[in-house]
């Protein structure tokens, strides 16, 4: 089993030549610090809509490094931290328009693949949730009841034996099911986009760790980048910059991925519908059949390490793979003894509301986006779109969608902020196993926890 070697999307097609770093100082009309999918996007938008603007990446190690290139492969709709907080801040019309932007926006990705020749292994299946405990199935129908009043969400309701037919999840008791979502390839998308945002003529510093951010300077090991604006596109990595340390809480989400299954092995599991998988759960799973017939599976390994530490190009602590294993077993015990290839983490942006957001001062040219809190690989894409309008000052519906500007306070400094992390996912397990073990109704530990994590669940 290959562990780390940042993920297995990377190692699957290798890992990429690294461009050059940062030379000397320089002067550019928009900086970019972060060569994930969100500097990305903004840069491509930006070039398309001004070619003559001089946009720079910096980038700590190479383009999709990040979370970009280890996540889950999930181009799915989800509004990060729900809708039911811009009800409440802006109304329940500026909701939806943020729903329908995101449902647009999954498909604004397929069609940039497709148009720029990208293979990434799109497959539109759709999102199952299911649920396999009573407790479970309970969460399941108040979420499906609250998603119902929103227009654009379009969850349809599953029996167990509708969302068997799906995918034959071991012992599901209900699911549901929306068609705006779509599998990929992440470290596809990234080597794709990296290649299109160079070729228009962006220029991409690799290898160049940026240290700071100020009013229209992005700090660097290798010298100063002097900009109109800075764009802030660390995600997980915020903590790593000057000011910043309690900006974004760096959560750790760790994945495996099994041998190529045999078409025995699908002929019980299913999943012709190549449809993201995930459960009901507190510390909930996500999954998807893979474009060479294995399942990428993922879930929480160490949530969180002390002071904000990230890890070293995905290396997780062994024993992550033995929980995942046996989850995976759990769903589909026709993998019984399944050897598992390859085990990794990345690092995610969680805001102390679980919110994300996009913001930028004209005053000091800082900029920023993130805080997927995990819904990156789409949100990042109208981010991107997002941060173009705001930059080049034009007034449009996605310069006023409802995440821009929004701000929440900050994470709490250590002990505080290890200790509350600890709380909140030893109770989320310890809810789980109470729930499997028969509990009918939400465990109240989840509830504790959702206090102290400071959102709903």
């Amino acid at each position: 089993m290959i562990n780390g070697n940042v993920s297995h999307w990377w190692t699957q097609i290798g890992l990429p030549t690294p461009r050059p770093a940062l030379a000397e100082s320089i002067d550019v009309d928009v900086a970019i610090v972060g060569g994930g999918y969100t500097g990305m996007w903004t840069a491509y938008y930006l070039k398309q809509a001004r070619p003559d603007l001089r946009v720079a990446i910096l980038e700590a190690r190479f383009c999709g490094f990040g979370a970009s290139g280890r996540n889950g492969g999930w181009l799915t709709n989800t509004v990060t931290g729900g809708l039911s907080q811009y009800e409440r801040s802006h109304g329940h019309e500026a909701g939806e328009r943020f729903q329908l932007a995101m449902n647009a926006t999954v498909d604004e990705v397929i069609a940039f693949a497709k148009r720029e020749g990208i293979d990434a292994d799109i497959v539109k299946g759709g999102e199952l949730e299911v649920a396999y405990t009573p407790a479970q199935l309970a969460r399941l129908d108040e979420w499906f009841a609250a998603e119902a009043k929103w227009r654009g969400t379009d969850w349809m309701r599953l029996s167990a034996d509708e969302a068997k037919s799906r995918v034959n999840v071991a012992g599901v008791l209900g699911g549901m099911w929306h068609p705006h979502c779509a599998r990929i390839h992440p470290a596809k998308l990234a080597a794709g986009l990296a290649r299109v945002v160079d070729e228009l003529g962006v220029e991409i510093y690799e290898n160049t760790r940026a240290t700071e951010i100020r009013p229209h300077e992005a700090i660097t090991d290798r010298g100063t980048v002097r900009a109109g604006t800075v764009v802030r596109a660390t995600e997980g990595f915020t903590s790593g910059l000057k000011g910043l340390h309690r900006e974004w809480l760096p959560m750790n989400s760790s994945m495996i991925v099994t041998e190529p299954l045999s078409d025995a092995q699908w002929d019980v599991i299913g999943w012709e519908g190549r449809d993201t998988l995930a459960d009901m759960a507190h510390v909930y799973m996500y999954a998807q059949r893979t474009a060479d017939d294995r399942i990428a599976f993922g879930g929480r390994g160490v949530p969180y390490r002390w002071n904000s530490r990230t890890d070293i190009d995905g290396f997780t602590q062994p024993v992550t793979a033995g929980a995942l294993q046996d989850l995976l077993v759990r769903f589909f015990p026709v993998l019984h003894g399944i050897d598992i290839d390859h085990l990794w983490s990345g690092t995610l942006g969680v805001p102390r509301d679980w919110a994300a957001s996009v913001g930028y001062d004209a005053a000091t040219g800082l900029a920023h986006a993130g805080g997927y809190v995990g819904t990156g690989v789409s949100t990042t894409n109208l981010a991107g779109r997002t941060l173009r309008d705001l930059i080049l000052g034009e007034e449009t519906e996605l310069a006023s969608l409802p995440w821009v500007g929004h701000r929440v306070r900050k994470w709490e400094p250590e002990p505080l902020r290890w200790f509350a992390t600890r709380v909140i996912y030893g109770a989320y397990g310890a809810a789980d196993r109470a729930e499997y073990r028969g509990l009918p109704t939400t465990s109240g530990l989840a509830k504790v926890a959702d206090a102290v994590a400071g959102r709903g669940h």
